[in-house]
């Protein structure tokens, strides 16, 4: 009787660009709100992807050491990046790193900008990302706005995101299989002040509801 196959492992990929020049669509804030909210909003995300079931690292690529400090504290590892100015180009160093250090884990790019995530969404998408992955096929999970992405994986020869404008309609032409449509908490990114108020209607992590001066009740 043959010995069946190790179930697949996920490496969270997760890009992080210095939050002093992110969140510029957060009409309205002062730059150090905007600054603040952003790193709030990786550390959150990133904090709930490393608690998450199925996931056996988290690796941050960011070229702020200050906040590289700060997600090593989370127990996640920390490279820098060698593409700052193309995305898609950064979470492609970042699964070739997920390969060389974690060959047997499915690579996972997941957006840094997801502050009421909850670990058993997570997990739960992941389970339906892990299915596809297997049957070699990509799989995302479309953002709250029905346009976006907020997550991408794919089998490591097959990785090739295409996050941007109408990033959900670029990955499903290319085949990728849609999951995850009921995971709030993995669908709700935040880029604009819309987008932070249902964030926070769903709950956010404790580094967003400190951010955000108590409007918030952060997440059990």
């Amino acid at each position: 009787m043959s010995t069946p196959p190790p179930a697949l492992r996920c490496a969270v990929v997760v890009p992080v660009k210095p939050p002093a020049f992110g969140k510029s669509r957060l009409v309205g804030l002062t730059d150090e709100q905007r600054r603040d909210l952003a790193e709030a909003f990786a550390l959150d995300t990133v904090q709930a992807a490393s608690s998450t079931p199925g996931v056996d690292a988290v690796l941050v690529v960011t070229d702020d050491f200050r906040l590289a400090a700060a997600m090593r504290s989370l127990g996640c590892e920390v490279m820098p990046d060698g593409a700052s100015d193309d995305l898609n180009a950064t979470l492609v160093q970042g699964a070739a790193e997920v390969v060389r250090r974690w060959p047997d884990a499915v690579p996972v790019a997941l957006c840094a900008d997801l502050p009421c995530l909850r670990p058993i969404e997570l997990a739960m998408v992941l389970q339906e990302v892990v299915a596809q992955v297997a049957a070699g096929r990509a799989a995302f999970v479309r953002d709250r706005a029905g346009v976006g992405t907020t997550l991408y994986a794919a089998p490591p020869d097959r990785f090739d995101p295409g996050f941007g404008f109408e990033s959900a309609a670029r990955h499903a032409t290319a085949g990728a299989v849609e999951v995850g449509s009921t995971a709030t908490t993995v669908r709700t990114d935040v880029d604009d002040l819309v987008d932070l108020d249902a964030a926070l209607d769903a709950g956010v992590g404790p580094h967003t509801a400190r951010a955000c001066e108590g409007r918030a009740t952060p997440l059990g």
